[in-house]
C-alpha cells in the first residue's frame, strides 16, 4: 500500500500527537524557561500551558523539587545523550513518581539548544512493589516467627517421646520379668493354658518393646537433623547383614552386596532405611529355600538407584499405595512379626534427603524396594548457588 504525503508535518500536526500522547512531555530551553508542554503536563501539575511557558521550574514548584528538576536537565545537557531517572512531584492524592527521559535537542552544530522531557506516570507501580515488598517482609517475619515455635514444639515433642518410652519401657519390663519368673517358677501348678497364657502375654510385651523403639526411630527420621557426608551403603549393608546372622545364626541364606555403592547423606540414617529394608527381605525369606538377597544400584542418568531384592513371600501391588503409611502390614502378624513402621521410616528418611522410594513385588515372586537420594551438592567452583 502507497502512502502519500501532502507537504510536511505542520506544527499544529505535531502538537496534537503530542496532546494524545498519555505521557507527560516537555521542552525548556537552556534558561531552564518552558517552551512547550502537551495536555497531559497540564493534567498532572494542574497547569495551563499559558501559565507554563516562559517560565522555570523555579517558578512553578517548591525551591527542592526545582532545585531536583534543573540538576536533571543540567545533567542530559552534560551527557549529551538520554538520561533515565525517577522524579518525584505533588499529585492528588499525595506525591506521584514518574519515570522520566530527558535528551537535549541538538542543532546542525550538534550544540544543544533545548533539553526535552517524557515522564510517564509510575506511582501505582512503585505503590504495588512497595506492598509487595511490605508483605515479603511481613511474611518472613512471620515465617521466622512459626521456625521459632516449631522448633520449641520439636524439643517438646522429642522430649515427650523420649519421656514416653522410658516410662512405658519400665511397665513392660516389669510384665516380661514377672511373666518368665511365673514360667520358671510356677510352671508345676500353671496347666498348658496358663503357660500359653504367660507366654503370650511375654511375646506381646517384647512386641510393644520393638514398637517403642520404632516410634522413636520415626520421630528420629522425621526431625533430626541431617549430617550429610559421602556414604559407603556396601559396608553399611555388609554391617546389617552381619547383625541378622549373629541374631539367627542357624538361618541360611545368600546374601549379595554389591561393591562401590556410594551416596550422599546422614550415615545414621541410611544405615538405618538399609536396616529396614535388608531387614525386611531377611523376615520375608524365612520361608525360602533357597533365600536370596541382592543389594545393587541401577544404572542410568540421574542419582543412582539402590534396589534391595528377595526372593521371599511378596505382595499385592494392589496395595503398594498404603505400603509407606505407619502401621500398615502386607502380611499378618501370625505369618511375619512386625510393627508396621520399618518402612514408614525408610519413606520419611528418603524423602528428607530429597530422594524417593518405591517397590515392585508379586505374591510368592519376592519383592525388590528401590530408592535414590539426592545428588552430592555442586563444588563452589562450579557455581553452586
Amino acid at each position: 500500500m502507497t502512502v502519500k504525503v501532502h507537504g510536511a508535518v505542520q506544527p499544529e500536526q505535531l502538537m496534537a500527537l503530542l496532546d494524545h500522547t498519555s505521557a507527560a512531555i516537555c521542552m525548556r530551553g537552556l534558561d531552564g524557561r518552558y517552551l512547550l508542554v502537551n495536555h497531559e503536563f497540564e493534567r498532572q501539575f494542574d497547569l495551563r500551558r499559558e501559565a507554563i511557558v516562559g517560565r522555570t521550574d523555579h517558578d512553578l514548584f517548591p525551591a527542592e523539587m526545582a532545585d531536583s528538576f534543573r540538576a536533571s536537565d543540567l545533567l542530559a545537557i552534560a551527557e549529551g545523550q538520554p538520561v533515565r531517572m525517577e522524579e518525584t512531584a505533588p499529585g492528588d492524592p499525595g506525591s506521584r513518581t514518574y519515570l522520566t527521559v530527558k535528551f537535549p535537542l541538538l542543532d546542525t552544530d550538534q550544540q544543544p539548544y533545548a533539553i526535552c522531557g517524557i515522564s510517564t506516570d509510575i506511582t501505582e507501580r512503585k505503590n504495588a512493589e512497595e506492598q509487595v515488598r511490605r508483605l515479603n517482609a511481613e511474611l518472613e517475619d512471620r515465617v521466622t516467627q512459626r521456625t521459632a515455635e516449631l522448633e520449641v514444639t520439636t524439643r517438646e515433642l522429642d522430649a515427650f517421646a523420649y519421656s514416653v518410652s522410658h516410662d512405658l519401657r519400665a511397665p513392660l519390663r516389669s510384665l516380661a520379668g514377672f511373666s518368665e519368673i511365673l514360667l520358671e517358677d510356677y510352671a508345676d501348678v500353671l496347666d498348658e493354658a496358663g503357660r500359653g497364657y504367660l507366654a503370650r502375654i511375654e511375646a506381646n510385651a517384647a512386641r510393644m518393646a520393638r514398637m517403642i523403639d520404632d516410634l522413636l526411630d520415626l520421630s528420629r527420621a522425621t526431625r533430626a537433623e541431617l549430617r550429610r557426608e559421602h556414604v559407603d551403603l556396601s559396608a553399611l549393608a555388609r554391617e546389617v547383614v552381619e547383625e541378622l546372622r549373629e541374631a539367627e545364626p542357624d538361618r541360611q541364606a545368600t546374601v549379595e552386596i554389591a561393591g562401590g555403592l556410594t551416596a550422599y547423606g546422614d550415615s545414621h540414617l541410611v544405615r538405618l532405611v538399609l536396616l529396614n529394608l535388608v531387614g525386611n527381605a531377611w523376615k520375608f525369606t524365612a520361608r525360602q529355600e533357597p533365600a536370596v538377597i541382592r543389594v545393587d544400584a541401577l544404572g542410568g542418568p540421574g542419582p543412582p538407584v539402590f534396589a534391595v531384592h528377595d526372593n521371599g513371600a511378596g505382595f499385592d501391588m494392589r496395595y503398594a499405595a498404603k505400603l509407606f503409611d505407619p502401621f500398615q502390614r502386607s502380611h499378618s502378624s501370625s505369618d511375619f512379626e512386625g510393627t508396621g513402621i520399618g518402612l514408614a521410616i525408610v519413606y520419611r528418611i528418603v524423602q528428607r534427603h530429597g530422594g524417593r522410594v518405591w517397590a515392585k513385588s508379586e505374591p510368592g515372586q519376592g519383592a525388590t524396594f528401590f530408592f535414590t537420594l539426592a545428588d552430592e551438592p555442586v563444588p563452589p567452583w562450579r557455581g553452586e548457588g
